[in-house]
């Protein structure tokens, strides 16, 4: 078990934002606030509205109305306003000259647009919407990679009140197909190319392959992004009026934003589910704005003029949020397109030190592939960075303390938060001013009142849990697009009157542990098992740089543990003092079965290439139990190598006998 564990200094304390916030309304500590945000959910939104001056145009009369249920809140009722105004309008009135956008690629070219630069480009690509045609209510969907054009994209079409649809910029033409027509889309913004582990990827053919299924697609804006800016070879037909981006923003225009009421439809978040249909998260400009500028006022401490950047896409929550949350505060967003371990392990860290980031958005999955190379290049220079944000999936504490300790001198906390594209943010969070153990979650994010409890909604405290939240928030999903029996199947039918999200939770001693989806946990003789647990052991091996954990039907046991490893270095070549494969498999069970008990002793152990994973570095643990049992594993929209699940399925199929458990 680490020792490991962030202690703030008085310093810190005094200068956060969230402290700030703490001491107007007269609360000692972030204890006392997270307490009185939960107790008057309706006080602390109000508060945070006003702590960060977020526009209305019309003031709203009240915060939160539950007329029609706890599943559908109304919340800034009688409020007017567009989530432009307080992004982007206000810095620009304020100091044009301030950095809004930074941007990189793979290749090194470095692009900056300032506040007034940005306006300027938003108020044009909202004009050359409009020209098109298209406004309030209408679906735009993004299919861009993390590029300037992506951010000017975000805030135009909010803008003028349509819908924005962000997608993966590597999902491939079934994907795109299926969340255009679910969301009706009238025009695709694309890039015509990105680049992604020193090759160019071109996007076009997916979308024209898409476009054959989605009828109601009109128009189809081009943005060149070519290693000169110029155009790449399109395709022989797109079926749609086509239109240059240089054509879209050639007129100059002023910055106008559309007066919305504070409920009215910003985006739509698709999420993959367990069938093939993906699940579209409906957001407001006004919970949005207001959930996005806290987490990043006060779980991130972003202050204006800072640099926050998260290595994310734009068709995961994490892009919006970026976007919108760090406009919100006033800071700077740093993009970057491409691998951060290219052209090596080094790149992350020259990021920052180029770019004087001073919040840093990792996934346990990146730094685990850093750590394996024990280099964090020629000592940079990270002294910038003042916060490390995480999220996505659970953490090993070798990773974490790593990252703390080695890294970072444990000079900065890492803000590991967990929520989800429906949350439209987080339910779980530490804040920079608390004690933060290895691996924690902290505990309930401000105004979200989070509990974990047992089958029958009563909380449980020193055992595994469901994760639920007991009352509402401004970004809660309105329901899932055009589908509101699956919205409330989903989210509010296990126990009646709570939010149950599907993750399995720990509370101990205060600190909050996300273990996993709840559909992922095993039941082992009786015993329920979560993969983190197991995964957790095995990367402890010397030889294991990734591990998934799942169960498969057992006649004796219920189910049977089958356990997956990725080696640090490749182990083709072995001299003839270093274990096989087989060996270290053998390693691993045996570790595993000490650690956790005789019982958990996985019954087969393999090594493999890669594990299946989101966009999100999400290790599709759903995907790789389909593939280990030989059925159908549904929807693989969201992955980023979905030929990882068939080498699975042929590895499992071709393998010898399982170990004895």
């Amino acid at each position: 078990m680490t020792t490991y564990q962030w202690n703030p200094t008085p310093e810190r304390i005094a200068t956060a934002n969230v402290t700030r916030l703490a001491l107007r309304h007269g609360l000692s500590d972030i204890s006392e606030l997270r307490r009185r945000s939960v107790a008057d959910v309706e006080w602390y939104w109000d508060a945070a509205v006003n702590d960060l001056e977020l526009r209305f145009r019309q003031p709203y009369q009240q915060v939160l109305n539950l007329e029609r249920g706890i599943e559908r809140p109304d919340w800034f009722v009688g409020g007017t306003l567009n989530i432009v105004d307080s992004c982007l309008r206000r810095w620009r009135d304020d100091d044009p000259n301030r950095i809004a956008v930074i941007h990189e690629d793979e290749a090194g070219r470095v692009r900056e647009m300032s506040y007034g630069q940005l306006a300027d480009e938003v108020a044009r690509a909202a004009q050359g919407l409009r020209d098109l045609g298209l406004g309030a209510g209408d679906a735009v969907a993004i299919y861009l990679p993390m590029i300037p054009e992506a951010v000017v994209a975000c805030h135009a079409v909010a803008a003028i009140g349509a819908v924005l649809v962000p997608l993966f910029s590597g999902f491939a033409s079934s994907a795109i197909a299926s969340r255009l027509a679910d969301a009706d889309a009238k025009a695709v913004i694309v890039a015509d190319t990105t680049i992604r582990r020193g090759r160019p990827l071109d996007l076009l053919p997916q979308l024209d392959a898409a476009l054959t299924t989605c009828a109601t697609v009109e128009h189809v804006i081009i943005v060149p992004n070519g290693p000169r800016g110029e155009l790449g070879q399109p395709p022989a037909y797109l079926g749609r009026r086509q239109v240059l981006w240089s054509q879209l923003t050639c007129r100059d225009a002023p910055l106008e934003p559309v007066e919305v009421d504070a409920m009215h439809p910003l985006m739509l978040g698709y999420t993959s589910g367990t069938t093939g249909k993906p699940k579209g998260a409906v957001h407001t400009h006004a919970g949005f704005l207001v959930k996005t500028a806290t987490e990043v006022a006060y779980s991130f401490d972003v202050k204006a003029g800072e640099v926050f950047c998260w290595i994310t896409d734009m068709g995961w929550i994490m892009g919006p949020l970026s976007v919108f949350g760090t406009h919100a505060n006033g800071a700077a967003l740093m993009l970057y397109e491409g691998s951060p371990d290219r052209p090596d392990s080094s790149r992350l860290w020259s990021l920052v030190q180029r770019h004087r980031i001073t919040m840093l958005g990792v996934s346990p999955t990146l730094i685990r592939s850093l750590r394996s190379a024990q280099s964090v290049g020629d000592r940079p220079d990270l002294s910038s960075v003042q916060v490390i944000g995480s999220t996505g999936e659970p953490w090993d504490e070798a990773s974490y303390d790593w990252l703390a300790r080695e890294v970072f001198g444990e000079r900065v906390p890492i803000i590991n938060f967990s929520g989800g594209t429906e949350v439209g943010g987080s339910f779980l969070a530490p804040y920079p001013v608390e004690p933060i153990r290895s691996c924690s979650l902290g505990g309930p994010s401000l105004g979200m009142d989070v509990d974990v409890v047992d089958g029958s909604g009563e909380s449980v405290r020193g055992r595994v849990g469901e994760l639920v939240c007991r009352q509402p928030w401004p970004s809660m999903t309105r329901g899932v697009w055009k589908d509101d029996e699956r919205y409330l199947s989903a989210y509010w039918t296990q126990i009646p009157g709570m939010w149950t999200h599907g993750d399995f939770a720990l509370v101990v001693d205060g600190q909050w542990f996300v273990l996993g989806r709840s559909d992922d946990v095993m039941n082992v003789a009786g015993k329920r098992l979560a993969p983190a647990e197991v995964e957790s052991v095995m990367i402890t091996h010397p030889a294991v740089a990734e591990a998934a954990a799942v169960g498969v039907p057992d006649d004796m046991k219920g189910e049977a543990v089958w356990a997956f490893w990725v080696p640090r270095t490749a182990q083709d070549s072995l001299s003839d003092d270093e274990p096989s494969d087989d060996q270290i498999s053998a390693e691993l069970a045996s570790l595993v079965g000490r650690e956790l008990g005789k019982p958990f002793t996985p019954a087969r152990v393999l090594r493999v290439a890669a594990l299946p994973k989101t966009r999100s570095a999400k290790i599709m643990r759903r995907a790789i139990r389909s593939a280990a049992m030989g059925v159908d594993p549904g929807d693989l929209s969201g992955a980023e190598n979905p030929e990882a699940v068939e080498d699975l399925r042929r590895l499992v199929t071709g393998h010898g006998a399982a170990l004895d458990a």
